[in-house]
């Protein structure tokens, strides 16, 4: 136990948590077959349309983080961003219902969302200029990597009568086929539509009636012609089942749907892959978003995306003792499994997303949600949704609200921003089954392929604040080998034994994994500073996000996981059939 020793003294050091027991447990990981399947882009968020006004528990903690009026220039968003490479953000939230977009015929007044009594969410209507509009795409096209130039399309338009259009084609052929290609870099942004406009209510919270697509055509028909890559259209922000604010009848609502599908398909007709069409954007309602699957029917709705603030309140004293506890946790699993049925049966065709997830709702929990301690919940969640085949999770938010991933002031990352460039960086698209041998309730483990690499990276989260687990791994292929493979020998001996590799390469070989340890600093597990291997995860100097460095480890040193901290493993030398 000398590798376990030493650790141990070393994050003792550092104030963490003492163990006041050892537990010994053991992990099977099945490298065969993935279980489900990510996006290659897993990890999302969302840039909000609160203004700075909007308050919770007279608490005001949204600042200038609006799509209206975020500082698009600030080098440290820029370069959050780009550490993702290719970060999937969502323009959208409660108030996208209320948005109109300053372009074609539209001729009411443009201002941005101020208070209002009997407004929706106590706002008024809030206007999108064209001008905002390209400063937000030039922000997502730098962020990207991409030059403007490799972006800019050149598009004839001709509008023909109020809603269509004669002909909408690229001069230059060559833009067409960077967009069709499948090597280009596509924008990895999803729009939140207004999908109330032309609506009426027909009483509280009920709104009813046609809607009215006319500023929505014009306002994607615009992006177009500019050549703005949108992954992924959505339309509306929790208007199914009993809605939050508002609610449109799902039969209604269907309809809308299959119109707006066909705005994308005639828009887009030049262009393959088209933009997704992702609905409903709300909480689970298994009755509602199974008659919208049949209702629109087969192919009009590409993702069914499911909003989920499993935590409560962010006002609730109890947030943190939710977060550490598994129990609690794992009821998440339910909603994601019921999602992942409905859509079996009644929409297969349509994959699912976790279109907006803050933990805690109404801006998140006040000195909670950016500190350490929500990173056991956001890296649970985000594991456990991809076991249900969730492809792209969404977090609430970007920046803004208590839960930003960025602080809204000075644009400084949070502790949840490093779990997930982490979790970006390291897990890859397939979802491996786990097998708990003697792990107990409080050590949550999952597994993916490793991402752009061989091998399989190992995420371990002990929510105990007195359990340090001891584990051993073994892949599930080895479970199967002849009974002639020797049983017993020493410690060493057997967690050598516990690794597929070993009798395919030489033993001879020194084999190392790579340990990514993520704890407190004092131990406090209600710090905005993230240590990585006992380093604090800070900007340097220059403004720019720390090199992620792991641990360099013998491979076959026990694994140890203190109380209260988390760690990424990646295991390069696993065999992984099932990942190839």
């Amino acid at each position: 136990m000398e590798f376990c020793a030493t650790l141990f003294l070393f994050l003792a050091s550092m104030s963490v948590v003492f163990a006041q027991y050892v537990q010994e447990s053991e992990l099977v990981i099945n490298a065969t077959l993935p279980m489900a399947h990510t996006d290659a882009n897993y990890i999302c968020a969302t840039i909000d349309w609160w203004p700075d006004d909007k308050c919770n528990y007279n608490h005001c903690p949204w600042g200038s983080s609006s799509a209206l009026n975020l500082d698009l220039s600030h080098p440290i968003l820029g370069k959050a961003v780009q550490a993702f490479d290719r970060l999937r953000i969502r323009v959208g939230g409660s108030l996208q219902d209320q948005v109109v977009y300053n372009v074609g015929d539209f001729s009411g007044p443009c201002h941005p969302f101020i208070r209002m009594k009997g407004g929706l969410f106590g706002f008024s209507k809030g206007c999108l200029y064209m001008d905002r509009w390209d400063e937000l795409n030039r922000f997502f096209d730098k962020t990207r990597n991409l030059t403007l130039k490799e972006l800019e399309w050149s598009l004839t338009t001709r509008l023909v009568g109020r809603n269509s259009i004669h002909s909408l084609k690229p001069r230059n052929d060559e833009f067409l086929k960077l967009w069709n290609s499948k090597d280009s870099i596509k924008a990895l942004v999803t729009f939140g539509l207004n999908a109330l406009r032309g609506r009426h209510q027909l009483k509280k919270g009920v709104w009813g009636g046609n809607w009215n697509s006319s500023n929505t055509h014009d306002f994607i028909k615009y992006t177009i012609s500019k050549g703005y890559q949108i992954d992924s259209w959505e339309f509306g922000n929790e208007l199914s089942g009993k809605g939050i604010g508002a609610m449109v009848h799902v039969e209604q609502y269907a309809s809308d749907l299959i119109e707006l599908r066909g705005i994308i398909d005639n828009l887009y007709r030049n262009f393959q892959p088209k933009p997704l069409l992702v609905a409903p954007g709300g909480f689970f309602d298994k009755q509602w978003f199974a008659k919208l699957l049949k209702v629109s029917g087969s192919e009009i709705v590409d993702v069914m995306t499911l909003h989920m603030y499993n935590l409560g309140p962010g006002v609730d004293p109890n947030l943190v003792k939710k977060i550490l506890d598994p129990h609690f946790l794992s009821r998440a699993s339910i909603t994601f499994g019921d999602l992942r049925q409905t859509i079996q049966t009644n929409g297969p065709w349509a994959s699912s997303w976790i279109g907006e997830s803050g933990g805690a709702y109404n801006s998140g929990g006040l000195h909670v949600s950016d500190t350490f301690v929500n990173s056991f919940w956001y890296l649970d969640q985000l594991a456990m949704a991809a076991k249900y085949h969730t492809e792209v999770y969404c977090r609430q938010s970007l920046i803004g609200g208590n839960y930003g991933l960025l602080n809204k002031t000075t644009f400084v990352p949070n502790p949840d921003y490093y779990s997930a460039l982490l979790w970006h960086r390291l897990m890859g698209t397939g979802v491996l089954e786990v097998e708990r041998i003697n792990a107990g309730p409080h050590l949550r483990s999952y597994a993916h392929c490793s991402k752009g690499k061989a091998g399989i990276t190992l995420l371990l989260i002990n929510l105990s604040n007195q359990t340090e687990f001891q584990l051993k791994v073994h892949n599930i292929l080895n479970l199967n080998l002849p009974t002639t493979k020797p049983k017993t020998g020493t410690f060493s001996h057997r967690i050598k034994s516990t690794f597929s590799w070993v009798g395919s390469k030489s033993t001879d070989e020194k084999l190392s994994r790579e340990e990514y340890h993520l704890t407190p600093q004092d131990g406090n597990i209600r710090s905005k500073t993230m240590l990585l291997n006992g380093v604090p995860l800070e900007l340097t100097e220059a403004g720019d996000i720390p090199d992620l460095k792991p641990a360099i480890v013998d491979v076959n040193s026990p694994i140890c996981i203190a109380p209260l901290t988390i760690k990424f493993i990646q295991f390069p030398n696993f065999d992984d059939y099932g990942c190839k």
